[in-house]
């Protein structure tokens, strides 16, 4: 299976020997995808993935809309709740499984962050109802991302993968040094305010909205192999990840052009 720029869906475990899959757009020449490892268990289903991420993302709004109501009284919960988030995610990368509880406990986490931090958001005037145009731009990408998906507009390849990975460790890296710079100079290396800060908002959307590419494929694989259906929890997870990062990246790109 292609390495996903999501840490959720590396290292998926794999049994030699067994008949490759083709996929539309693959090259010549690269690594078949696994078959799915020995089990009697039933195999997931496109189903199985819906309904399990339905189930998780109904939980990050739920989390986050009680937080951003909660007029700043669980706001408190929000840096517990961000390390909880890291302390799964760094887990499930290099312990990847599929478990209900774990992916729903991220959700909750990452809901109870996104929350506090659209209320915060949300308690500026000019910045009123910035969580509804954040939270519909981020569903309209997602679905313009799946209908890409869907009909081959975007073919999934070894080389586009490799470029959406190195663009994900890039735009890491680079959050990484802006906040450390941020403990000693104001503001940071600045790259996240005015027209910078919209530009780097901007790429970082593409990047985001790109990694769903690779999600969205990684899943479609998963369901050709016949995998359990149990890693659909696991698919759940990588997608709520990678919405999640699309959300925060939309929303902070709406702050600065209202600012502008």
């Amino acid at each position: 299976m292609r390495t996903s720029s999501n840490p959720a869906f590396r290292n998926l475990p794999s049994s030699g020997g067994y008949a490759s899959f083709q996929h539309g757009g693959q090259a010549a020449g690269y690594d078949p995808y696994p078959s799915a490892p020995p089990t009697a268990e039933r195999p997931i289903t496109v189903d199985d993935v819906v309904m399990k991420t339905a189930a998780s993302l109904a939980v990050v709004i739920v989390a986050g809309v009680l937080t951003a109501m909660s007029g700043g009284a669980m706001y408190a919960l929000a840096l517990p709740a961000a390390l909880v988030g890291i302390g799964i995610a760094i887990f499930m990368c290099f312990r990847p499984k599929p478990s209900a509880a774990l992916t729903l406990i991220y959700s909750a986490a990452q809901g109870v962050v996104l929350g506090a931090l659209t209320g915060l958001f949300e308690s500026i005037p000019q910045l009123k109802g910035i969580g509804v145009q954040a939270l519909i731009g981020t569903a309209a990408v997602f679905l313009g991302m799946l209908i890409v998906y869907k009909t081959g507009a975007i073919r999934v390849t070894p080389r586009l993968t490799k470029m959406i990975v190195a663009g994900v460790i890039g735009a890491g890296v680079l959050m990484l040094a802006n906040l450390l710079v941020g403990f000693f100079v104001p503001g940071g290396l600045g790259i996240r305010q005015g027209w910078m800060g919209i530009g780097i908002g901007l790429l970082f959307i593409v990047i985001a909205a790109f990694t769903l590419l690779l999600e969205f494929d990684q899943a479609d694989e998963m369901v050709r192999a016949g995998y359990p259906a149990k890693w659909a929890w696991f698919t759940a997870f990588g997608l709520v990840a990678s919405l999640v990062w699309l959300y925060v990246e939309i929303l902070r790109l709406l702050a600065l052009l209202r600012e502008e």
